[in-house]
């Protein structure tokens, strides 16, 4: 994974150079709903198996998150159903989604690559046209520690969607946010190929290996 890290720490180099050693105090100062639009999760009813299927709705939850260290994901452990998604508080959410953890922990970040939704454990960003997902998931990342300090509760931390909403950002002109997202695309599109790489290679490694270890197959074979 050397390739993919090094990738990432192109995109954040090159955000902490237009982004914060290069501020502009011109830039607008708002909050992180002029990034995108706050769209909270929800959890269809285990009661009702109907409500889950496989090769559905991708419905990820903090803890898919925790398993793949994925930058980029489309489905977790568990798909949920079009009667699911009717029938609970889950909202689709599009392609280039920003997914952020919000409780049980805070700090979880990935990027939908394709349709998905979430559990309430969530309060993910889906970034407008003109401020792009690379800018959205690069402030939010950098700012996770900011966030973090604004959850609140007694059992367990959690950010509650108003102060996802309310999170201090700056918005920076039309140019410098497409040359950053310019800068990003295909240094993103490589990492979701190595992502997707990595998936096939460990399903691969999966299915091999009880086969292997039972006999069935040899190293030969």
């Amino acid at each position: 994974m050397r390739q993919y890290d090094n990738l990432e720490e192109q995109i954040d180099l090159y955000y902490q150079y237009l982004f914060v050693t290069n501020a502009n105090s011109k830039w607008a100062k708002g909050t992180i709903s002029d990034l995108g639009d706050v769209v909270g999760g929800g959890t269809p009813s285990k009661a009702r198996p109907e409500y889950y299927t496989e090769n559905g709705i991708g419905w990820i939850t903090p803890k898919d998150l925790a398993s793949t260290k994925a930058k980029f994901i489309a489905h977790g452990e568990n798909d949920i159903s079009e009667l699911g998604l009717k029938n609970s508080s889950a909202t689709l959410m599009p392609k280039g989604t920003v997914l952020f953890s919000s409780r049980a922990p805070i700090g979880y970040i990935a990027i939908a690559s394709g349709e998905v939704t979430t559990n309430q454990g969530f309060k993910s960003v889906v970034p407008f046209p003109e401020i792009g997902t690379a800018y959205v998931y690069s402030f939010i990342k950098h700012n996770i520690p900011v966030i973090e300090g604004l959850g609140s509760g007694t059992t367990f931390k959690e950010v509650s969607e108003t102060t996802m909403r309310n999170v201090p950002a700056i918005i920076p002109d039309a140019e410098t946010l497409s040359q950053f997202n310019d800068f990003c695309a295909p240094l993103m599109q490589r990492q979701h190929v190595i992502t997707e790489e990595t998936s096939k290679l460990i399903s691969l490694r999966d299915y091999l290996l009880p086969l292997l270890m039972s006999g069935q197959i040899s190293i030969g074979d």
